[in-house]
């Protein structure tokens, strides 16, 4: 009778085990909210006080329909040193790559821009990654909302700008950039909250370069993030 309960046991101890989710191999570890935040300040110049002026000249109406909109219209991936990246080494890179070369650290590829290898640290978790397979290039102001507050109005050259400018363009965990979707800081905030300020610098700064409005509930979340500068 033992022996039957101790293997029972046992089967049922491996079962439990099967059921747990493995750890992504791809990360590596965590940093600290600060310095995970400190990524969103690559590719950017501006500043949160400036931000902050610049969030009070913004038009604020409710967004456009969504009507006709496909993010095909905006052409991403296109030629970095076409639309604002350094020459050197992004002039083999596509946008997507030449933000992925930005933000990581010790990152090779080949001579082509792809096949690229480093680790990258994530803004708005916190995680740290060494598979770029993981990293997604999360457009700053989502190409949906971009849409709905002025962009459809653009013409198809503005869009592949928007689409392409390495100020608009962020490298984040995929999930996390999923999660956020074509949602403003009233709907959707990084969970780490050390990223707040520079997001909200961030976000507002790329609105203010390209004449997009702001609705009254996503100016007053940006007002709230700039709480924590």
């Amino acid at each position: 009778m033992k022996r039957r309960t101790l293997i029972a046991f046992s089967l049922t101890t491996v079962l439990a085990a099967a059921t747990v989710t493995p750890a992504e191999a791809s990360q590596i570890g965590t940093v600290s909210g600060a310095t995970a935040a400190n990524q969103l300040k690559l590719g950017m110049s501006g500043t949160s006080t400036q931000a902050k002026s610049d969030l009070a000249t913004l038009t604020v109406k409710a967004q456009d329909p969504m009507t006709g909109y496909s993010r095909d219209l905006f052409p991403h991936w296109r030629d970095a040193s076409t639309w604002g990246w350094p020459v050197a080494p992004n002039d083999a890179c596509n946008a997507r790559n030449a933000a992925l070369y930005r933000d990581g650290q010790n990152v090779q590829m080949s001579s082509t821009c792809t096949n690229l290898t480093g680790t990258w640290i994530d803004p708005y978790g916190a995680g740290k990654y060494n598979a770029a397979s993981d990293i997604d290039i999360d457009h700053m102001v989502p190409l949906g909302n971009a849409w709905a507050t002025g962009a459809d109005n653009w013409t198809t050259t503005k869009r592949t700008q928007y689409a392409n400018d390495p100020l608009v363009l962020v490298s984040a965990k995929d999930t996390l950039n999923q999660s956020k979707g074509d949602k403003d800081p009233s709907v959707w905030k990084p969970p780490n909250t050390a990223a707040y300020c520079l997001y909200a610098t961030r976000w507002v700064l790329v609105k203010k370069k390209y004449n997009l409005w702001v609705t009254s509930a996503e100016k007053s979340a940006l007002n709230t993030m700039f709480g924590s500068c």
